[in-house]
């Protein structure tokens, strides 16, 4: 399948989503980036059986609504501090076999009409690479692999949260390095869709907001009451807007949803507890009945 913007508004193989919707147009999605994750330190854990664990409950998901999953070559904070978790190498060359796990998401993604918003960089993971030009290679080299690949179901976010304290690199910390940084991500691979995310804050620095190809921010610190604003200051780019990490479950996480929909903004769940935090666990609409049922009624025709 394939993924696009036509005029802010999310399309999948050519057809708007969630036609005739309160979320036509839009890109919900779940944050499931620890469904590829490993720890080099560890001989413990089974990266293998625990991306298997995530595909089987893939179609329970899109039965809620679910078109897109945020995936990490550096995963996310796993619950416990020290984890060795990156596709990459020092000197940013990537690493087969994270790789192929990544790739089975991907493809099983793609056999289900799922968009992958592909993460390359996280906060606690990129003091790996050596410096500047290892960060630079590692992002264009994931670029060129998903070219290589032929999928046509993935966008780029090129850092989480990219001005978070936990990055060393300036090239991601920065704004202006790291605008600089997904302008040459654009340039290696033309046809993709980039962009990177701001704070938990709803918030982005313009210079960056003005480089990418769509909006990302994350609503984990921002209370319910300010989250209109923030959408419109986002929207005021003139590009689509997508959070696609927010913590809020059970009622306060079906509300916000809601809300994001009411102002034109896709929305994304991170259930820390269940998906992020070891142990794992995917286990589709199960993971917070009160948000998917929201879920799934804001992507239903005549919902």
């Amino acid at each position: 399948m394939r993924v696009a913007l036509k005029d802010k508004r999310w399309m999948i193989d050519g057809k708007v989503t969630y036609a005739g919707t309160p979320a036509e147009g839009l890109l919900m999605n779940v944050r499931v980036v620890n469904c590829t994750f490993e720890d080099r330190n560890r001989t413990d854990f089974d990266p293998d059986a625990n991306t298997d664990r995530f595909i089987e409950a893939i179609p329970d998901y899109r039965s809620h609504g679910i078109r897109a999953f945020t995936l990490c070559l550096q995963g996310g904070m796993p619950g416990y501090e020290g984890a060795l978790n990156s596709a990459y190498e020092a000197d940013g060359s990537l690493r087969p076999g994270y790789l192929e796990r990544v790739e089975r998401v991907i493809r099983a993604c793609d056999d289900s009409g799922i968009a992958v918003i592909l993460g390359c960089f996280y906060q606690r993971q990129d003091q790996v690479m050596n410096d500047a030009a290892a960060v630079e290679k590692a992002a264009i080299n994931t670029v060129t692999w998903v070219r290589e690949r032929g999928f046509e179901n993935v966008v780029i976010e090129v850092a989480n949260e990219h001005a978070h304290r936990g990055f060393t690199h300036e090239i991601i910390r920065r704004p202006e390095p790291h605008t600089e940084l997904v302008g040459k991500v654009k340039t290696a691979n033309s046809d993709l869709i980039v962009s990177t995310s701001g704070m938990g804050s709803g918030r982005m620095a313009e210079v960056v907001a003005e480089a990418v190809d769509f909006i990302i921010i994350h609503f984990n610190n921002t209370d319910m009451a300010d989250v209109p604003d923030r959408i419109e200051a986002m929207k005021g780019f003139g590009k689509a807007v997508l959070c696609n990490e927010d913590t809020k479950v059970g009622k306060r996480g079906a509300e916000v949803a809601s809300l994001c929909v009411e102002h034109g903004c896709s929305w994304g769940l991170m259930h820390s507890d269940v998906n992020q935090y070891e142990p794992f666990e995917f286990r589709g609409a199960e993971d917070d009945p009160i948000t998917y049922d929201r879920l799934k009624a804001l992507t239903t025709t005549g919902a």
